[in-house]
């Protein structure tokens, strides 16, 4: 519990300088976008589209249907700054969120295969 608290809160403080940062109503790159900002930028709208799930109504195959995609999106901006970042313990703790994620999404897939979904 105590790591998935962690990389809660550690995906959270990684997506909360995007949210700061002004961008035009369609989130199109600026001219200013970096290759990094520009891959964070596509990941964040994939993962929201991959959250617009078909609701069953059931709260625990809802949540669980959610979170895989918000688990990936936050695996991919692990990697994104492991391909652009320069801070040695930024990769650190981008690896240990991608380590700790990918772990709860298979948790995650198994147990929705166990409910037949």
């Amino acid at each position: 519990m105590k790591r998935v608290m962690l990389a809660a809160a550690l995906t959270l403080a990684m997506a909360a300088p995007g949210l700061a940062q002004e961008h035009d109503a369609s989130h199109g790159a600026m001219m200013s976008d970096s290759a990094a900002t520009t891959a964070y930028k596509d990941a964040n709208m994939r993962m929201h589209a991959d959250m617009e799930i078909e609701y069953s109504g059931d709260a625990d195959v809802d949540f669980i249907r959610n979170m895989i995609p918000h688990h990936q999106g936050a695996v991919e901006m692990a990697r994104i700054v492991l391909e652009h970042g320069t801070d040695p313990e930024v990769k650190a703790l981008a690896e240990a969120v991608i380590a700790a994620q990918e772990e709860e999404i298979a948790w995650m897939q198994a147990w929705l295969a166990k409910k037949g979904m």
